[in-house]
């Protein structure tokens, strides 16, 4: 928790200082009413006729209150400036981390998790910073300040407030205990449920087809109602404070009274006149007077103890939400920028390229041994799952490579920063990602400013010609994900936004999958004849696809089994003469 501290800017310790600073001074208006509480109490029990006192004294209270009142006011609203403060400054923290998080990291965290740990998690440590930070610092001075003012009274009301104290202690560490390891799964708990509400808004169609609501409404269910009971457990635990401290505090202020009865009986009258103003009678108004003064003291002495027991209850589970923030803040991203920040255009080859996802001897791609001349068109093939897209990521570097190396230009893609080398890719992915805004937005995604004719040009090569039939046409919104487009649609606008980028390298990673063949053959044409000099990549399925290709990759089980043009592959390769005869009859091969 105290290294989330740092995110607290310059203003805001200034405004902390003013806070310790305006709570001592309400510490002190609400320790000095007593005072004024016990001279009035003196006044009233010695028949004085003196009103002047009365309303000085009166007036003196009212003012300690108005002040204590104002000093909080304020205490609260510096304090609520904080705690917005520092959580917008982590959420902020956390949003950049993560994004600079690759595949791997998003894949150790979950995005659940993350979600949970960004929104979850951080009003937790802000809700402390808000209502916490006052208690945290109120209670110990309040505390220490009124125990001293009443250490020199009576030993036996220290005595009972030492007691009640005690009662209240022990049941709050009993709490505490048995609370702290339901508030760790609490949190985890959370990260489910989110993780199960996202799997069903994501798949909602997948559900709907083969009719699992019901399955997924009781996978659903199982983890709200687990998480809905430890909350219940840690509810009826935590809600025997409030009987213990009330029983407590309305006990201390009973044996106040009933021992302060006793001492001012043991105070012996003049029988012959014991309504006469005497030793003895000054004595009772004055044990009196003390009795009264104590029993305020007394109770900011225990409510000062509530506060702190407050802070030990909600403590436990801000220190488990801060542990899981500092989790992601003190993660380092494994794909780091290199030192270079010029790499060019040229050859693409991998040298002995190998790589796992579990970081052991299982590889996913091992002995790739490829080299992509500049301006040439290379395509992948085969069997899914064979390492064709995890040769693309590895070239984008969203994962480094387990063992090789790849260059382009003859230089290491790990020596350049990875702003250098994404300059240098369009890339349409195998899914299609639509974000919120406009046709045009999604077009010229990243790009600062739009080029008319660039864009026109994009989406003719792209076959957009729907754009055009768009009610508001390139200024039509895009709902988030691009829930309101076709696949088809979708796809053809991924591949316009990689034109209009017009980078020296274009990847299709599988991006033709949901066009139908007439728009795959006109997009192909489309890109053969205005990117004629770019080095194009097209991972793909379908045989008409790629035919056309420079050179044909043949993947299988990680590894490159052949390698050739459309003609040669079906004279030479076994793996690729049986996908074409699967896709095309004789007279089309």
């Amino acid at each position: 928790m105290i290294s989330l501290l740092k995110y607290l800017r310059k203003k805001d310790w200034l405004f902390i200082f003013i806070v310790i600073g305006l709570i001592v001074a309400q510490v002190w208006l609400e320790l000095t009413m007593p005072d004024y509480t016990k001279n009035l109490t003196t006044i009233v029990q010695t028949e004085s006729e003196d009103m002047g006192e009365v309303w000085r004294n009166g007036g003196m209270m009212l003012l300690c209150a108005f002040g204590s009142m104002a000093s909080a006011v304020l205490c609260s609203f510096l304090v609520a400036s904080v705690a917005s403060s520092m959580s917008r400054n982590i959420r902020t923290a956390l949003f950049s981390r993560i994004s600079s998080f690759s595949n791997k990291e998003m894949h150790t965290f979950h995005i659940a998790s993350l979600i949970t740990r960004t929104t979850n998690d951080v009003v937790q440590v802000q809700n402390f910073m808000a209502m916490g930070l006052q208690m945290l610092i109120k209670a110990p001075i309040m505390a220490v300040w009124a125990i001293l003012k009443i250490s020199a009274t009576q030993v036996s009301w220290m005595a009972a407030t030492i007691i009640s104290i005690g009662a209240i202690l022990i049941d709050v560490f009993i709490v505490i205990a048995t609370c702290l390891p339901k508030f760790r799964r609490i949190q985890k708990l959370t990260d489910d449920l989110n993780a199960r509400a996202r799997e069903n808004i994501t798949g909602v169609r997948v559900i709907r087809a083969f009719n699992a609501e019901e399955y997924q409404s009781q996978k659903y269910e199982a983890v709200n109602n687990n998480i809905t009971n430890t909350n219940l457990f840690t509810s009826r635990i935590t809600s025997t404070l409030s009987p213990v401290l009330t029983l407590a505090m309305n006990g201390l202020i009973l044996a106040i009274y009933w021992i302060g009865a006793l001492l001012i009986n043991d105070i012996k009258l003049n029988p012959a006149d014991p309504t006469s103003i005497q030793p003895g009678i000054l004595e009772r108004v004055t044990i009196l007077g003390d009795m009264v003064v104590f029993s305020q003291y007394a109770i900011q002495v225990v409510m000062s103890f509530m506060m702190l027991i407050f802070i030990f209850i909600i403590l436990p589970r801000v220190l488990i939400s801060a542990k899981r923030i500092k989790e992601v803040l003190q993660t380092e991203p494994t794909i780091v920028d290199g030192d270079k920040n010029d790499i060019q255009n040229g050859d693409i080859e991998f040298k002995d390229v190998g790589f796992s996802y579990g970081g052991d001897d299982h590889y996913a791609i091992k002995n790739i041994n490829l080299q992509i001349k500049q301006g040439e068109t290379v395509a992948f093939i085969g069997a899914t799952g064979c390492g064709k897209t995890t040769l693309i990521n590895l070239l984008m570097r969203y994962f480094d490579t387990g063992k090789g190396q790849i260059l382009i230009g003859g230089e290491n893609i790990k020596d350049h920063t990875l702003d250098s080398l994404r300059n240098l890719f369009s890339y349409a992915p195998q899914k299609a990602s639509l974000f919120k805004g406009t046709v045009q937005s999604n077009v010229t995604y990243g790009s600062k400013e739009v080029d008319s004719a660039k864009m026109e040009k994009s989406l003719q090569i792209a076959q957009c010609g729907f754009v055009q039939d768009l009610e508001k046409g390139l200024d039509n919104e895009v709902a988030q994900g691009g829930t309101n487009y076709s696949g088809g649609q979708k796809q053809r606008i991924s591949i316009a936004r990689a034109v209009y980028k017009d980078a020296p390298i274009f990847i299709f990673d599988d991006t033709f999958s949901a066009l139908d063949y007439k728009t795959d053959m006109l997009v192909r044409k489309g890109i053969k004849e205005n990117l004629s000099d770019r080095t194009v990549i097209i991972v793909a399925q379908r045989i008409g696809t790629i035919k056309n290709a420079d050179k044909i990759v043949v993947m299988e089980n990680g590894q490159i089994a052949d390698i050739g043009t459309h003609e040669e592959l079906l004279k030479s390769s076994s793996i690729y003469q049986e996908i074409a005869s699967s896709q095309l009859d004789k007279e089309e091969l």
